[in-house]
């Protein structure tokens, strides 16, 4: 019924930009707040940034100023913009909803629904 899929990851050098995207598909109803983590080998997801339906965006101190988060509510998408990259931004990266979707007459609701994730790598 719902599919959540990143997508923007890539290998690059310090000081360099991605553009990460997150589409929700399916029989989505409305989603609230939408979010990105990110995980590095042998630790637990770190939340980066987040962002409510209205546009409302939040940070984790390590990326303030240097990362956006956005959404386009049309298209059930999230962005995360990353500019002058650090290494330590190295990981992979995950889209995280909180989302209602519709599943024949029933409306459900789906709290931290991931993605698959989508790997940076940031070289010095």
């Amino acid at each position: 019924q719902v599919q959540l899929v990143e997508s923007g990851g890539g290998m690059v050098q310090a000081g360099g930009s991605l553009r990460l995207s997150c589409t929700a598909s399916g029989n989505i109803f409305s989603i609230n707040y939408m979010a990105w983590y990110r995980q590095t080998p042998g630790k637990e997801r770190e939340l980066v940034a987040t962002i409510t339906s209205g546009g409302v965006a939040n940070y984790t101190d390590s990326v303030k100023g240097r990362f956006t988060i956005s959404r386009d509510n049309t298209k059930n998408t999230a962005y995360l913009q990353m500019n002058n990259l650090k290494p330590e931004d190295t990981g992979v990266y995950y889209c995280d909803a909180d989302l209602q979707y519709i599943d024949g007459d029933q409306l459900h609701s789906l709290t931290h629904y991931w993605g698959q994730g989508t790997q940076v790598t940031v070289s010095s």
